[in-house]
């Protein structure tokens, strides 16, 4: 039933009932209702529905034929994993791949705040906060230009760090703001430094002090795209 096939596409998204039904802005319990006594939803309704949720796909919608999405995201294989010993691992997880180069900061970026370009799904990878592609050559050639990294944000910068690893790592340096793919490491000089680190052997180490650093957020996978001209 188009009722019960709704309601696994709201699970799906991770929203509410109340919210689903107050982005169609009807009345409360509407759906809810429709989903729980499974009855026919009338025609009007499910316009409402495709009109603000695009993403559905309308035929799997009334027949249950085809996938849940208009667009089903493709199943990535990670170029490189990054993993602690600690991950858990999610069988599978849709994780955002956000347009970098229309963000103002990767803060907003971070909080999601950002336009969305597609949605990356990998099989049997740890718990992921978002994705994005990165520029130049400090990691090669670990990470090339245009690779795409998919990240874990760091709640608590002073805390958080596993120190060797790799992050993305957005700071202010004498008003600059800059977003670096780094290894972060102990600095020699105290508590209040880390240092930087990059693969590729002509940029030098850096430290700096880490009431510069804005976010931070653990690399777990990247993902290089080869096109074919």
């Amino acid at each position: 039933m188009v009722a019960q096939r709704l309601s696994q596409y709201i699970e799906d998204k991770g929203i509410s009932l109340y919210a689903f039904e107050n982005t169609l802005k009807v009345s409360r319990g509407s759906i809810s209702k429709a989903i729980k006594d499974d009855k026919s939803i009338g025609s009007n309704v499910l316009e409402n529905i495709l009109r603000n949720f695009d993403d559905i796909n309308p035929v799997w919608l009334m027949t249950g034929k085809g996938d849940m999405y208009v667009n089903s995201e493709p199943s990535y294989k990670p170029e490189r994993t990054f993993l602690l010993r600690t991950d858990g691992k999610k069988e599978i997880q849709r994780i955002p791949l956000y347009d970098t180069q229309a963000a103002a900061s990767i803060v907003n970026t971070f909080n999601g705040k950002q336009n969305i370009i597609d949605y990356i799904s990998i099989p049997n990878m740890p718990l992921c906060d978002g994705a994005l592609p990165i520029t130049g050559d400090s990691m090669y050639p670990l990470l090339r230009s245009g690779d795409i990294v998919l990240y874990k944000i760091i709640q608590d910068i002073q805390e958080g760090i596993y120190w060797g690893e790799m992050y993305l790592v957005y700071l202010n340096d004498n008003g600059d703001d800059m977003t670096l793919v780094k290894y972060v490491q102990k600095s020699d000089k105290g508590e209040e430094y880390i240092k930087l680190v990059s693969q590729n052997q002509h940029h030098a180490p850096k430290d700096i002090k880490i009431k510069k650093v804005k976010a931070m957020a653990l690399i777990k996978a990247s993902i290089r795209v080869n096109s074919m001209s």
